[in-house]
């Protein structure tokens, strides 16, 4: 990565969504999304679904006009946004065809908003993850075609793990291409039922989702078969920071666990890259105790009500040193970003 100086460089947000109105015209009628609709209310639960159908219209005037973005950015005290599709885009349901349209629309959408606002914008796209090929292709496209600097995925595909193989032109692609790919969870089937309440789909089973993701992209091997990559995690990886110390122990003691070719933690440091938005300075205090200072960026889940609407305030309650508090702020995204 580039050696930056923390002077020249802008408060970066890497974790801030956005809803394609042409992508939602795709789907409106299409059979596959009511039934995946009604799937993800389930796993809610009533009453929490019943509250995000009532905060719709309050995110959708955020999730789509960039002027008030722009506003809010301003107050935020953010200088950039890394703008990325809300995950309830992602579509992996879609068959062949139908991904292809979603993806198109969604990263010419989302390439053509950040290019009126180059200063204040970049770009991640989307891909049809649930067709591997084609999800290469689609990110060669946004990054080649359309100036994107990577694209953000789902922790796991309707197929399976983003480990399996099937993926494999997809990381590689990634790789040569060096460009970011964000993890960022929807829902958490595992939990089923018992997330159903007190929104713990989403409280517990977002962290819980990308914990899983984490540890098979590192014990399935992805990480090792493709050392370039650069993969950010958001809300702070999940819970694997907080308890890499089990993974590490695991990987000493259990067999089936030794598959890779590190021990856990040091992918944590060397490997992975997470976002800051882990709510208290302390818990932020402890994930760059954890994963280096060099390996956290800034994120805010904008605009959703399980984001942080003052990253720099969250970010001055972990008392980092200067030159910490620098990398986190912008460093190390305007390096990841190539800003």
């Amino acid at each position: 990565m580039a050696d930056l100086t923390s002077a020249a460089v802008p408060t970066v947000d890497v974790h801030a969504h956005f809803t394609v109105r042409e992508v939602e015209a795709l789907v409106a009628r299409v059979p596959g999304r009511a039934e995946a609709a009604e799937a993800f209310d389930r796993l809610t639960g009533p009453e929490s679904a019943a509250h995000n159908r009532r905060l719709f219209p309050t995110l959708a005037a955020k999730l789509t006009d960039p002027e008030i973005r722009l506003r809010d950015m301003d107050e935020m005290r953010v200088d950039v946004q890394a703008v990325s599709a809300s995950p309830a885009q992602y579509h992996y349901w879609a068959d062949r065809e139908l991904a292809a349209e979603i993806v198109r629309a969604s990263n010419e959408a989302i390439a053509r908003v950040c290019a009126g606002r180059p200063d204040r914008f970049v770009a991640l796209g989307t891909v049809a993850l649930q067709h591997g090929d084609l999800a290469a292709r689609q990110l060669e496209h946004a990054v080649g075609t359309l100036g994107m600097r990577g694209v953000q995925i789902s922790t796991s595909t309707p197929g399976g793990e983003l480990s399996d193989r099937s993926l494999d032109p997809f990381w590689a692609a990634a790789e040569q291409l060096g460009a970011l790919v964000f993890v960022h969870p929807l829902g958490c089937p595992t939990l089923g039922a018992r997330g159903a309440t007190h929104y713990l789909s989403n409280v517990v089973g977002h962290p819980l989702d990308t914990t899983l993701a984490l540890s098979h992209l590192m014990f399935d091997g992805t990480l090792d078969r493709h050392p370039g990559l650069r993969v950010c995690a958001a809300h702070g990886g999940g819970y694997l920071p907080s308890y890499i110390g089990r993974s590490d122990h695991a990987y000493e003691v259990r067999p089936e666990a030794r598959t890779m070719e590190r021990r856990p933690s040091e992918y944590l440091r060397e490997r992975l890259w997470f976002d800051s938005l882990v709510y208290t300075g302390g818990g932020l205090a402890h994930l760059v105790a954890q994963v280096g200072a060099g390996r956290v960026v800034l994120g805010t889940d904008y605009p959703f009500d399980m984001g942080v609407t003052d990253p720099l305030a969250r970010l001055d309650q972990a008392g980092l040193d200067e030159a910490d508090r620098e990398l986190v702020r912008g460093v190390n995204a305007a390096a990841l970003l190539g800003l």
